[in-house]
Formats: C-alpha cells, structure tokens, sequence
C-alpha cells in the first residue's frame, strides 16, 4: 500500500477539488468511449489518483476539525458527500480502464450520443480562424457557444480542464461539451470545414440493440441530472427537489431491468457478442452516478446538519448551480426555452423551473417561461451573469 504524505488544505478547498475532479473525470470518460481514446482514458486514471490524495486530506481534517458532537455530526454529512464524489471518480475510472482493456462498444452507441442532452464533440482550429491565437477567457467560448472546452490535444500532447488563460493555436484539437445548438456556432468560430458525422440513420424496424443503447443515453441524462439535483437539493435546503433524486434513482434500477433484458435479446441476433459488454458497463456507470446522488440527499432526508461552508463548496467549484427568478421586466417571459436559446446563450444547462408551487425536471424546449418563474442551472460563473441579465436583472448578481 502506498503511504501517503498529508499536506495541509482546508476541509472546504478538498471538497471543492474534489467536486470538479469528479466531474472533469466523467466528462473525460465519456469522452474516451466516443473517440475511443487510450490517451485521454489514461488521463481519467491519473486524475483517479489525485481524487484518492483528496480523499485522504479530507479524512484527516474532518477528524482535526470536530472537537463537539454538533461539529462531529455536521463533519459526517460533508464527508458522506465527499464519498459519493470518490464513488463517482472511481466509476469514471473503471470506463476508462474498458477502453486500456481494448473492451469495445458498439458503433450505434458512438453514432448516438449526439442525441444527449449535452453532446461531446471535438473540433479541429483552423489557420487564421477566430481562435486560433486567442485565449479561452477573451474569446468567451462558453458564453458565445454554450460549449465548454473540456480538453486541448495540441501535437502529440494534451492540455485536460485548460481555464480562461489557456491560448487556443492553428491546428488545435478541442474537445468540447455542451447543448447541441452551439456546435454549429463553435465550428464557424473554427473555421472548421468538415462537421464530424457518423453513418446515416435508415429507416425501419427498431432492434433491440436500438432500445438499448438509446436506453444508455436516457440513463446518462437521468444520472447527470440527478447528482445536479442532488447538489441543488442540500445547496437550498429542499427536500422536495431530494426527493425528485430518489425517484430517478428508482427509475434508473427499472431501466437497467429492461436494458439487461434488450441487450440479452440482441445477443440472440448478432455474431459478436463482445461489443455487448461495453453496454452493460456503461449502465452500471450510469447507476453509480444515480446511487452517488442518492447518497448526497440522504445527507438532507435523514435531517443531518448542513454546514454553511457547503454552500461555499457549491458556489466555488468550477460549476456552480444557481438559483435565478424571472423578473416581470425580463425578455424570457413568455418565451419557450427553445425560443429564447438558454444553453447557447449562456452555457448554463437548466436542472429544474418552478412553476408556482410545481416543479419541472428537466424541462423539454417547449417549456414557457413567466414572470416568477424559478431557474435552477447549473454551468460557468460567467453564464450564471449573463442568465441574469436575461432573467430581468443588472449586472451585479442579487443576493442569493
């Protein structure tokens, strides 16, 4: 076993790490599977690493920091969310030793992951284009596209999580997540001549093989949207939106049961089964993530003391969730989301709108937005500002 060295670091700053590293390690997963990539697989194993160093430092100062049994309770919820961001890590990371194991997955899985709520894609950086020779933060790629650039392949080298600071070059690869719409946007700003496509779709019957990996994708979305949900639910105190989480983790199980069984029924009708297996891993990657957000909720449901510095952890990561209402004055009322093109707009992705007294999960584009109406988004610190300015307000974000 590898003896660790302690560093000192705040209880607060490891969660924070922690959160983001979790995060970057799933997008980079996927991100793996769809370009089927060795290189950036083994990048999600190195930050597997760094994970279990913050793991170790947030252990050691829960048990330094709780000298009253108040303290000690309220160290136990944050460090139960600590837990479910390692589950979260290590899921990632078994993704990506599939891929190191040459274990495949099927070429409709890679043709239709385009069809999830925030697409992946990669884009080539044309000579003389908009970005090339400017950094992230001037060019403001998120909040223009809604794309947000999860990683850089330059030469034979990568640049994984590049911040504002990091210089786009002539020739650059970026990998990039986000709403479907920007795409279009980002490859203008590439000046990319070639649009990565896979092979057309033909009509007819729907295989089983179709259910399911369909079913895959539906299970990403859900599994996001539940740890969104989950952090939502403890950064506001409600328990209306953690129980919202149970039940997707609930519907997750019930769709593992069908997918199991599609996947079991396309077995019959194909000469390799081996490509099968990469479905099977994927669906328990996605439970993980669902059972890591029921963790985080259980924190609030069993009534456990949520410290304030767990808003500071929220808040200081490098995605944050707001919670915004739509002013009277603002050009959203009215408006579908469709219409007023939140995701492109701002890079924010929309968890949940509150409707009066009614919650709507994962609204669909025809969702309307009207004055009172309550956004909860998760995204960039930059997007949050310019959902507010939409949202009816001034620059200055409003007290929370």
């Amino acid at each position: 076993m590898t003896e660790r060295e302690y560093q000192p670091i705040s209880f607060k700053d490891a969660l924070i790490e922690m959160k983001d590293v979790s995060e970057l390690m799933v997008d980079l997963s996927y991100s793996a599977i769809l370009f089927d990539s060795k290189e950036i697989a083994l990048e999600v194993i190195n930050l597997e690493e760094s994970m279990n160093k913050l793991v170790y430092q947030a252990r050691i100062q829960s048990v330094l920091g709780a000298r009253r049994l108040e303290e000690a309770e309220a160290m136990s919820g944050m460090l139960q969310v600590a837990e479910a961001a390692e589950r979260i890590a290590n899921s990632a990371s078994d993704i990506a030793k599939l891929i190191l194991k040459d274990i495949r997955f099927p070429a409709k899985l890679k043709r239709i992951f385009p069809e999830a709520e925030e697409i992946v894609t990669r884009v080539i950086v044309s000579p003389g284009s908009d970005l090339a020779g400017h950094t992230l933060g001037d060019l403001k790629v998120q909040s223009t596209t809604g794309m947000q650039v999860i990683a850089i392949r330059r030469g034979k080298g990568w640049i994984y999580d590049p911040d504002r600071t990091t210089r786009v070059e002539s020739g650059d690869i970026l990998i990039v997540r986000g709403p479907e719409a920007g795409e279009d946007i980002l490859f203008l700003m590439a000046g990319a001549m070639e649009r990565p496509g896979g092979e057309p779709s033909h009509a007819g019957e729907v295989d089983d093989l179709d259910r399911a990996v369909q079913l895959i994708i539906e299970m990403k979305n859900l599994s996001e949207l539940s740890v969104g949900l989950a952090y939502t639910s403890l950064l506001f105190n409600n328990k209306e939106v953690a129980h919202e989480v149970v039940a997707l983790d609930s519907t997750l199980d019930d769709m593992r049961y069908d997918l199991d069984l599609w996947i079991l029924e396309a077995a019959r009708k194909i000469d390799d089964v081996r490509y099968l297996r990469g479905l099977l891993y994927m669906s328990s990657f996605a439970q993980a993530i669902s059972d890591s957000a029921h963790s985080i909720v259980d924190v609030l449901l069993r009534d456990i003391e949520i410290p304030p510095v767990f808003k500071k952890i929220v808040r200081e990561s490098d995605e944050i969730i707001t919670r915004i209402p739509v002013a009277a004055s603002s050009p959203l009322v009215a408006r579908t989301l469709k219409e007023a093109s939140l995701g492109t707009v701002t890079g924010m992705v929309v968890l949940a709108i509150k409707h009066g007294d009614r919650w709507v999960y994962r609204p669909g584009k025809s969702v309307r937005l009207e004055r009172g109406d309550i956004i909860i988004a998760k995204g960039r610190r930059d997007g949050e500002c310019r959902l507010y300015e939409l949202a009816g307000y001034a620059v200055e974000m409003p007290e929370e």
